[in-house]
Formats: structure tokens, C-alpha cells, sequence
């Protein structure tokens, strides 16, 4: 399915399965090579911005947010086609759906007050100076 389709199909879901939708295709674009912990930290840094709102209040407007996650900056036409990763993707985002409805307390939390994140490939001007926790290929830091 195209991603541009996928996007568009949450637009049409009730708010629990599209915020889902939205977190499971962010997941599968960030990090579908990552292993599991690594997903569940893209996914801590989406919910985390959706909590504190700058970004949006539901998942869906957090990662449709301009230019800050992949479902942005990657062509509509892309094809998401690999059954097995967005199945794990979807898994992953009600995994951390599902614990982010605990309270803070009760939470397992992966990467604390991140709120971003890079490849290790690269070095963001706003990663400079900023401790970051690196998980497979990403490196987590807490900007805001």
C-alpha cells in the first residue's frame, strides 16, 4: 500500500485504531531494521511529544507534524510492503499505546524526556552539546 493511502485511511478511523495506524507507520519508517527496543524508543519519542502537545494532541497529527518523522519527509508514492515488519510495527505501537495509559509511575520508559532522535549517521545542529542514549542505529536526545 502506498504511504500517502495509509495516511490517508486514518483520516477515516476512529481515534484509538488511528492513532495506532499512525504510531505502527512511523515505527515501520524509522525503524524496521531496528530490534525491538529500538522501535519501542521511536515510539516512547512520538507518544512522549503527543503528551506534552507542542507537536499535536493525537499520535496522527504528532508524526504528520512537517519535517519531524519519516512520514513526512518520505515520498507518498513509497510502497509499504513488508507484511512482516509493519505487523511487528503495529504490535509495537499498541505495546507502547498501551503502557503510555499507565501513569507516569507505572511507565517503562526506554529513552527518559527524549524527545528526538537521529540516525548515528548524522549529527542535527540541535543534537549538538546534548547527551544523547543510543539504541541500535538512533541516538535519543531530550531537546525540549
Amino acid at each position: 500500500m502506498k504511504l500517502s493511502m495509509l495516511l490517508w485511511l486514518t483520516s477515516l478511523m476512529p481515534q484509538p485504531v488511528a492513532d495506532q495506524a499512525c504510531l505502527a507507520t512511523t515505527v515501520y519508517l524509522e525503524a524496521r531494521s531496528e530490534p525491538t527496543i529500538g522501535q519501542l524508543a521511536v515510539a516512547e519519542v512520538a507518544l512522549r511529544r503527543r503528551e506534552r502537545g507542542q507537536w499535536g494532541n493525537t499520535v496522527c497529527k504528532v508524526v504528520t507534524a512537517p519535517h519531524q518523522f519519516a512520514t513526512t519527509t518520505t515520498p507518498g508514492s513509497f510502497d509499504v510492503d513488508n507484511l512482516d515488519s509493519f505487523s511487528k510495527a503495529w504490535e509495537i505501537a499498541g505495546r507502547s499505546l498501551h503502557n503510555w495509559q499507565l501513569p507516569l509511575t507505572e511507565r517503562r520508559m526506554l529513552v527518559p524526556h527524549a524527545d528526538h532522535f537521529a540516525t548515528t549517521a548524522i549529527s542535527p545542529a540541535w543534537s549538538r552539546n546534548r547527551r544523547s542514549v543510543t539504541i541500535g542505529e538512533h541516538a535519543f536526545y531530550a531537546v525540549n
